[in-house]
């Protein structure tokens, strides 16, 4: 038996140590799905401005809502931030060798406002760097300018899409294959195909790029999709053009993939809708050695691990009995005990937990629409994602606080659910989901109407006021945002989500949590980065983000006419007499001028970058009620100043330090004015992020 296991061994070792070296010789697959695009894809993409990413696209190019860039003469790149490794070997190795293989696919919107001439085109792009060239505008297509293009040294190949004619160009509607320049290796005319890039009107093409790096050969496909969300079409099954192409020749072996766009005398949007990536790759050498390093020491470690299984699993299924009988016994001994609800009858309620029953998804775990058939009574349940003993502190805690919480702005908790480690809480359904659905809603769908916007933020300015000043304990949220706040069949605006909301022992200002700033970007008071702690002050700040955005219609990271927040574009447009500028140019004229001024100046006070200068809930109140007047908001953004004069109104015992930093200004005073210039104005936002 002892000669039987020692031949075993032998023979796992033997294969494993084979696998790594054969996999050490495979190429490693890079395979994403992007859209719809939103501005947490800043991190993943870089976006060279003018480019940005708004209304749910990729804008190569300045697109409408983004008044403040000039829409002609403009080149713009947008690229994957990760370079990839497209061949094996130096420069030296034989050009015959396998190059990185790829699949692209995507949907593009090129679209002329006003129906107007469009110009110039946009180019699917593998570049050496994440530059955008100078002066690239016009006919250059954000690839080149005309001291670079057809330059060998430009390592560059495109797939361009071109809307107007140049002396060297077929046509003003053409697909064309770049290498080093505009002056295509090959083009094709896309009209007898009857397929027009930039036609009158809205029109969807998906587009499939597709790179045989063993056979070295290109391949572009097209085809019109139907409607923006709608099914994607199948692949035609013959190109409409392609090329023999060695990327070897021309691009650097590290290179990038993305895309890149230009306008010139004439104007077009240049819009990418959604974007799927799939490159087969090489990996680095280090790479390669640490799998076979892997091969040597996968089969010791299996034997140790096989050794382990059972006084692993003993000990689990201890543990786990421990913390069931010590949740269970909180649980029970919860003020008022809420319902507690069967497993199974909520994996019915959802039927298993449907993919197609998902309302949403957060840091703290996934939520599900259900029907409880014998109270016939819609439901939404919350399964907590981390099941761990900080994932049922968060459980007990969110349940701890709303269980008596009532208000009719609040969302109504209905039970808990606790088995075998799983955590689930069962809250009222709200039909008309999240605020931010409708804020952020599709083109064709008709947006919220002013009046119902005013009612919601009085809502949540109720709710608010409850949480800090008439529950029996302060309570802050600390995770105000869009989507936490939910509306009812009457579109009465209910907040919810108290996963990271904390009550406040007493004679407490602030809680601090110990691993330090949480909550969601853009919504996170300045000075929150620099003590960790969340206060009713930056509460309000996440009221005054969800002000702005809800008057506005965007969202507060927003990068709109060379600023970098929304809060400091309003602020600019307060300091230049235009508010009323910056209210959703979706509602046209159907809104209260004074209701949108009151409101915006109001989210403004909120955003006041000293926390204790922001007003209080009951001010707040009385400001949207119209019963006493907006205070007064300075039209320069004042400078964030740390530490700030009354700062040490937070409790010092609960401060905690954070690894977050950020750049403070030396300014004497938190109202001096800034430099005009746009830059100045925008820069006091870096003390933000």
């Amino acid at each position: 038996m002892g000669e039987l296991t020692a031949n075993f061994s032998a023979a796992v070792f033997v294969f494993c140590f084979y696998l790594a070296i054969v996999s050490a010789q495979k190429l490693d697959t890079f395979s994403r799905e992007y859209g719809p695009f939103n501005e947490t894809h800043y991190a993943i993409f870089e976006v060279e401005t003018p480019a940005t990413i708004s209304n749910k696209a990729l804008q190569v190019t300045p697109d409408s809502a983004s008044a403040g860039f000039n829409m002609t003469y403009n080149s713009g790149r947008i690229l994957y931030k990760q370079p990839f490794k497209l061949w094996e070997g130096d420069i030296s190795s034989s050009r015959e060798n396998p190059v990185a293989s790829f699949n692209t696919s995507f949907l593009i919107n090129v679209y002329r406002p006003k129906n107007e001439t469009p110009g110039e085109g946009l180019a699917f792009l593998i570049a050496a760097d994440l530059n955008l060239p100078p002066n690239s505008y016009g006919e250059f297509l954000g690839l080149t300018n005309a001291t670079t293009d057809g330059n060998d040294s430009n390592h560059l190949v495109a797939v361009e899409f071109d809307t107007f004619k140049q002396d060297f160009d077929p046509d003003d509607n053409h697909v064309g294959i770049d290498i080093n320049g505009v002056r295509s290796l090959r083009t094709e005319s896309l009209t007898p195909f009857n397929i027009t890039i930039a036609p009158k009107g809205p029109k969807f093409y998906n587009v499939w790029v597709d790179y045989d790096g063993v056979e070295k050969f290109l391949a572009v496909y097209i085809a019109e999709q139907a409607e923006q969300t709608g099914p994607t079409p199948p692949k035609p099954s013959s190109s409409i053009i392609s090329a023999n192409l060695n990327l070897r020749d021309h691009l650097n072996q590290y290179s990038y993939f993305g895309f890149s766009a230009s306008t010139g005398n004439f104007t077009q949007l240049n819009c990418v809708l959604r974007w799927n990536l799939t490159i087969h790759y090489f990996p680095d050498q280090n790479h390669t050695w640490l799998k076979i390093t892997l091969g040597v020491g996968v089969p010791i470690l299996v034997l140790l691990i096989m050794g382990a299984v059972g006084f692993g699993y003993y000990f689990r299924k201890r543990r786990m009995a421990h913390c069931n009988s010590n949740l269970a016994g909180a649980l029970k001994s919860l003020p008022g005990t809420p319902r507690e609800f069967k497993f199974m009858d909520l994996k019915r309620a959802t039927n298993s937990f449907d993919e197609k029953n998902k309302l949403g998804q957060g840091g703290y775990g996934v939520v599900y629409k259900g029907f409880l058939a014998k109270e016939n009574l819609e439901i939404a349940v919350k399964w907590f994602s981390r099941e761990s003993i900080k994932g049922q502190d968060d459980f007990l805690a969110e349940l701890t606080i709303i269980n008596r919480l009532r208000h009719k702005h609040l969302v109504k908790l209905l039970g808990w659910c606790h088995k075998n480690r799983k955590l689930l809480l069962v809250y009222e359904y709200m039909p008309n989901g999240s605020l931010d659905k409708h804020l952020f809603s599709e083109p064709n769908i008709e947006p919220l109407g002013w009046s119902l916007r005013y009612k919601i933020v009085s809502g949540v300015a109720s709710a608010l006021h409850y949480l800090h000043n008439e529950y029996e304990q302060r309570v802050v949220h600390r995770d105000l945002k869009a989507s936490n706040i939910m509306l009812d069949s009457n579109f009465d605006s209910r907040l919810g989500d108290f996963g990271l909301a904390r009550a406040l022992d007493n004679g407490k200002t602030s809680y601090a949590e110990a691993e330090g700033v949480l909550g969601t970007m853009g919504y996170i008071a300045p000075e929150c980065f620099h003590t960790g702690t969340a206060t009713q002050q930056s509460d309000v700040f996440a009221f005054g983000a969800v002000l702005l955005e809800l008057v506005c219609g965007l969202r507060p990271g927003t990068r709109i006419a060379g600023f970098q927040l929304l809060v400091d574009w309003v602020w600019f447009l307060h300091r230049d007499g235009r508010l009323l500028d910056a209210v959703d140019q979706r509602l046209y004229d159907e809104f209260v001028a004074e209701e949108a001024e009151r409101l915006l100046l109001l989210g403004l006070a909120c955003s006041h970058p000293t926390a204790s200068e922001r007003p209080k809930t009951q001010a707040i109140i009385q400001i949207i009620s119209g019963t006493v007047p907006v205070p007064n908001v300075p039209p320069f953004k004042p400078a964030f100043v740390w530490p700030a004069a009354g700062h040490t109104d937070l409790d010092s015992s609960s401060v905690k330090t954070t690894s977050i930093t950020t750049s403070t200004s030396h300014s004497s005073s938190g109202w001096s004015p800034q430099d005009l210039s746009r830059e100045n104005y925008t820069g006091n936002t870096d003390s933000l992020v």
